[in-house]
């Protein structure tokens, strides 16, 4: 029970990488704000994690990339919850393009979604983290971030960005006793990756040295190890969670 009494905030919850977190997180005695755009799914997840976990789930709508949204549901949170003590920027999406080809629509919505809106939620979020006195900020890049990829000039931008404001909130922050730290997932067998060719995929998984994609799991565990007291003395790192494959 690594957060028992803690109250974690998790975009991006109705699926994927953010659901596996919340599940997890519901098993470490954690109580869970999934937050999504997503309403039917989201609501849905949430009473199956009530109905199997230990009730301390709520789904809450919202848009990250809308400021109004953002603060309207993290106000909704703590009035809910009483307090936030962590939160995971882990909503994302992509709008995938070679340069020549991206059209300058997709590549805005990228970054409203995987940049502007880990800087929203994170400013509505940090009031309250000063308030409790310590707090864990958690963001997701992506080792296209780190090292680019083929096709994906907007989203490799936007999680370049997550690092670099991870570390500067990681330097402004800690003196507040609130870790700010990155996970940066390879290729992980969510929604994104599944639209992929087979042929594609198999072409991953041949650069990958443990032979295998990630699993939702494989990073909602580093989730849950920078949320927990655990990684107290980290601050302001990137932790690649890929397999080893940038090695």
């Amino acid at each position: 029970m690594r957060l028992e009494g803690k109250v974690a905030l998790i975009t991006g919850a109705a699926n994927g990488i953010g659901y596996a977190a919340a599940e997890r997180f519901v098993q470490e005695g954690c109580q869970v704000a999934l937050v999504d755009f997503d309403h039917v799914e989201g609501e849905e997840k949430a009473r199956t994690l009530n109905e199997h976990g230990t009730g301390n789930a709520a789904f809450f709508k919202g848009d990250v990339a809308d400021r109004a949204s953002v603060d309207s549901f993290v106000q909704e949170v703590k009035e809910h919850f009483g307090k936030i003590d962590i939160l995971i920027n882990n909503a994302g999406i992509t709008r995938d393009g070679m340069i020549h080809k991206l059209s300058p629509e997709d590549f805005q919505k990228v970054v409203d979604v995987n940049l502007t809106g880990v800087f929203n939620c994170t400013q509505a979020v940090v009031p309250y983290l000063i308030e409790n006195g310590k707090g864990k900020i958690i963001n997701t890049s992506s080792v296209s971030g780190v090292y680019g990829n083929v096709g994906q000039t907007n989203y490799a931008a936007t999680k370049a960005a997550v690092v670099g404001m991870t570390k500067t909130w990681a330097k402004e922050l800690g003196r507040k006793g609130i870790n700010v730290n990155a996970v940066a997932p390879g290729f992980t067998e969510t929604g994104m990756v599944t639209e992929v060719p087979e042929k594609v995929i198999a072409q991953m998984k041949a650069m990958i040295p443990l032979g295998r994609l990630g699993k939702p799991e494989d990073i909602a565990k580093a989730y849950l190890y920078l949320a927990s007291d655990d990684s107290d003395y980290v601050n302001g790192t990137v932790l690649h969670v890929d397999g080893g494959i940038m090695m």
